[in-house]
């Protein structure tokens, strides 16, 4: 029996939603000409979804616009919270990728939400970036996987305590579990 069979009838009435918050990082960066730097600027998971032309409910709340090396333990709790809080049960959070496994661990626990976080190495505003590809897999991956927290990010699927962001490569991997 496939999995589409085996759900109920009444499943596939449901109207879909999903509620995205979005925290800032390189996702969200921006290029100020006159600063020549660059600043976490407005969500940009807006301007994706609303390109692809996507045709389930969403909705999409900003936490913070912080660069998530400067997002502390208190920002991470913020974050649960919101994510506690929401009535949707399908969640994907844009973080920034340094400390998304952070956030991510902080999120364990939460009961009947299948929560994701994604993010990009390149801003979403740049003509070759990963931010696209990783939301579009995102989208996908909270519609379909259990609850839980996931991270979404180079084509895979991780379990935050079981991930890392190897800096030398540029990308996530998943990690041994550490022994007791």
């Amino acid at each position: 029996m496939s999995w589409f069979e085996s759900m109920p009838d009444s499943h596939f009435f449901l109207p879909m939603r999903i509620k995205f918050f979005t925290t800032g990082g390189t996702i969200d960066k921006v290029y100020f000409d006159a600063k020549s730097e660059f600043e976490v600027g407005p969500p940009q998971v807006l301007e994706v979804v609303k390109d692809a032309h996507v045709t389930f409910d969403y909705d999409i709340e900003s936490i913070l616009r912080k660069d998530s090396l400067d997002m502390t333990e208190a920002d991470r709790q913020l974050v649960r919270q919101r994510v506690e809080s929401e009535t949707c049960a399908r969640i994907v959070v844009t973080h920034g990728t340094d400390t998304m496994v952070e956030t991510a661990r902080s999120l364990i626990g939460i009961q009947g939400k299948t929560i994701v976080l994604t993010g990009s190495m390149q801003p979403a505003r740049f003509r070759v970036t990963d931010a696209v590809f990783n939301i579009g897999s995102a989208i996908g991956a909270v519609q379909s996987l259990p609850p839980g927290v996931y991270i979404v990010m180079n084509g895979q699927v991780f379990d935050p305590r079981r991930t890392r962001k190897n800096l030398e490569r540029n990308c996530f991997e998943e990690i041994e579990p550490k022994r007791e």
